[in-house]
């Protein structure tokens, strides 16, 4: 039975009719078109389908969607700031930090929800800010690597 539900994605809102226990993650894909976000496992294990939500890496393939209606969500698309690149986004680019991409996105939101509840985090927190993510190719090093950078940036700016 479907109902209006607004949410507020990447700071717009919008209202649509769905059923309430439908996953985020299908709205976010069919309904708001952000392909960012990924069906992994559909079992909450793996980390593709992560989402910012109040700023916490949160994943969205079981949760339903009206359980996210007064939250703020930010997902992949949703990290550019005046059209440059997040400094996450940038410094995966530098490290050389993507393979396969099957766990880029929940990578991705993993370490900018970190950063922005801990701007200078130790590698023991990146590590488990990260551990709820399966990488496929085992390049963790390298992303312990993208974040160490970009909280490096992060810090130096003005």
């Amino acid at each position: 039975m479907s109902q209006q539900i607004t949410l507020k994605v990447n700071g717009k809102s919008k209202s649509i009719s769905a059923d309430p226990e439908e996953p985020l993650l299908y709205i976010l894909r069919e309904e708001f078109g952000l392909k960012g976000v990924k069906y992994g496992c559909g079992l909450h294990q793996c980390g593709a389908c992560m989402v910012i939500a109040d700023s916490k890496a949160e994943p969205t393939c079981l949760r339903p969607c009206a359980s996210f209606e007064n939250s703020n969500i930010t997902t992949l698309e949703g990290l550019k700031q005046k059209g440059n690149l997040h400094p996450v986004q940038a410094a995966f680019i530098d490290t050389q930090a993507a393979q396969c991409g099957y766990c880029l996105n929940g990578m991705i939101i993993s370490a900018v929800a970190l950063l922005e509840n801990s701007p200078n985090p130790s590698e023991h927190e990146i590590r488990t800010a990260l551990n709820p993510v399966i990488c496929r190719c085992g390049t963790h090093s390298r992303f312990i690597k993208a974040v160490k950078l970009a909280s490096e940036r992060i810090n130096s700016k003005p």
